[in-house]
């Protein structure tokens, strides 16, 4: 997984690193050269006493030293950047299919795992290309060419490397092989961590209302215990891979002068060619080195780049047209025709056969006890999912074939549960339409009955909304929400329990502007509180996902017991009627 990212990903930048190559090519080339020269100063210059051969050859030293530098630089420079644009290209990638998937891809992966995979996770697929940019594309180089110059210098001792190099090759692969696991299992505990501290975050009025802070808290740290136990498995298993690679450098520099020292007395070998072998020994153990210290973040990179992987290869349930329809003859008609609806591995369905209709003009109020798929049906309509058998109609054309931009133009869906963005009063009310003026955004606001509070803020409509709206009440968020989707001026307006949070005064005074802002479009309103839908021009009853009634309250107060049952339990008889 983690090559086939890469590959996809490397593409464009084939030129820099190209040039990347080229200068840590350059820069090893240098570094192998050096220690020849120092062998060549130390027998010609040293051991004769030729001062001038000294400064010449000290000379040509420093210039190779210097190239290599700025050949080191240069190839740093390329890797920082190539590696850069890896993860804002990957984060982008990832960023734009979790933005294309549906409630129901969201909610198998989970908001703080898809956090998690974005940032993380990209973070060790990138610090990864970087390292391996700037250490290991040389190491190889390095490990050759230094192998090539050692026996340059002496065969008989260059015996050592054969059994240096392959006891560092055993010991790091027998490490790296019991990483792997347990990095996948840290980059889960993350995950849970996240999830964990998102709950106590979002929860904490919760959580202090029950005085469930002890608890909370005791949850956190069994988190965050098992995250470190595996953190620290991981970290003995990295420490103890430096501690190998030193035992074996130090014993083989011992072999090489124990060795290296006879082959001198008998005169087989020159001072400077041993002091240059030690040097390519040090350069091929500090390439070995490089490469243990990538094979250390090598497994946990694999790990993320399937996790990052898997997000980008899920495909939506919402799937774009091929041939979108990219335009409407009539105006806000919508009709359901036998939707079915069922969760993945949900062994009932949440609809069945559910049939709707709803026109320019008119209120339809959909009603029911708690789980019976009201939600779900409004989310139907502008594709927050679709549905597993029947259709949804707009203007007599099924929204899966729908251009999704003309989609959301005509149908807007106040949630149940209103989210406000960062920013300002005013960038949260042009969330759905960015050409509004000031004067259609304060409209927006006396429909909603909220122009009073915002009028009261200190910058009015540039007052600062925290993330979320935590800063403004559940009410407040609701009649906001209601004027972002009221500036849309859509043709179709859902409001799925919108109005749960408002006081009966407000509610009706909202209600009834409502009505003559709207008086063209469709409307279609789900509700708890029978005061909110006893108006409706037309009231369908779900119970268990099925439409057990249609038509208005009278009608249904006569002839339909589900309704009538819901009606009583909020009203007296007199007041139902």
């Amino acid at each position: 997984m983690l090559i086939k990212l890469l590959r996809a990903y490397l593409g464009p930048y084939r030129r820099p690193i190209l040039l990347l190559v080229l200068l840590q090519l350059l820069q090893t080339c240098a570094s192998l050269y050096l220690p020849t020269l120092n062998a060549d100063i130390i027998d010609n210059g040293v051991v004769k006493g030729d001062t001038g051969y000294i400064l010449e050859f000290g000379g040509i030293m420093i210039a190779v030293s210097i190239g290599q530098v700025v050949c080191n630089m240069g190839a740093v420079y390329f890797g920082a950047r190539t590696a850069s644009a890896l993860g804002r290209d990957i984060r982008a990638s990832v960023f734009d299919r979790v933005q294309s998937f549906s409630a129901r891809e969201v909610g198998r992966f989970g908001a703080p795992s898809l956090i998690t995979r974005t940032t993380n996770d990209v973070q060790q697929v990138q610090m990864l290309v970087l390292m391996t940019f700037t250490l290991m594309v040389s190491a190889p180089i390095m490990c050759v060419g230094g192998i090539i110059m050692a026996l340059g210098q002496d065969v008989p001792l260059s015996a050592v490397l054969l059994a240096v190099v392959p006891v560092l090759g055993i010991a790091v692969s027998l490490i790296v092989k019991r990483m792997r696991p347990l990095f996948r299992t840290m980059q889960e505990r993350l995950d849970t961590v996240n999830r964990v501290l998102r709950e106590q975050i979002t929860g904490n009025r919760v959580i202090r209302a029950f005085v469930r802070d002890g608890y909370e808290e005791e949850r956190f740290r069994g988190s965050n215990t098992e995250l470190t136990d595996v953190a620290l498995s991981t970290g003995r298993l990295m420490a103890l891979m430096f501690p190998t690679v030193m035992t074996v450098v130090n014993v083989s520099s011992i072999a090489v002068l124990w060795f290296g020292a006879q082959r001198i007395d008998s005169g087989d070998m020159e001072i400077g060619a041993l002091t240059a072998f030690l040097a390519y020994l040090m350069q091929i153990v500090m390439s070995v080195m490089m490469a243990t210290f990538m094979f250390m973040m090598v497994p946990r990179a694999e790990v993320c780049a399937e996790r990052i992987q898997e997000v980008l290869e899920t495909e939506s349930s919402v799937v774009p047209p091929v041939q979108p329809v990219r335009k409407l003859l009539a105006r806000g008609h919508l009709e359901v025709r036998g939707a079915d609806f069922r969760y993945p591995g949900a062994e009932e369905p949440v609809l069945r056969s559910v049939d709707l209709v709803a026109r320019p003009g008119e209120t339809t109020a959909i009603i029911g006890s708690t789980g019976s798929g009201k939600s779900t049906l409004l989310g139907l309509v502008p594709r927050l999912f679709d549905v597993t058998d029947g259709q949804v109609l707009v203007d007599g054309t099924d929204v899966r074939t729908l251009e999704p931009a003309l989609l959301a133009r005509t149908v807007s869906l106040v949630p149940q549960k209103p989210y406000l963005f960062s920013g300002t009063v005013a960038t949260n009310l042009r969330y759905g339409n960015p050409d509004a003026t000031d004067e259609e955004l304060w409209h927006a606001l006396e429909v909603a009955q909220a122009k009073e509070f915002v009028a009261a803020l200190e910058h009015g409509l540039d007052a600062p909304i925290a993330q979320g709206g935590t800063n403004v009440s559940g009410g407040q968020r609701q009649r906001l929400a209601i004027a972002r989707t009221l500036v849309q001026r859509p043709e179709i307006y859902l409001f799925d329990d919108s109005f749960s949070a408002l006081d009966y005064a407000t509610d009706a005074a909202l209600r009834g502007a409502l009505s003559r802002e709207t008086a063209e479009a469709t409307v279609v309103i789900v509700a708890q509180r029978v005061s909110t839908i006893r108006d409706a021009d037309r009231i369908l009853v779900l119970d268990e996902g099925r439409v057990v009634g249609s038509g208005t309250h009278h009608e249904l107060m006569d002839g339909n017991e589900t309704y009538r049952e819901i009606v009583l339990s909020q009203l007296t008889e007199a007041e139902a009627a």
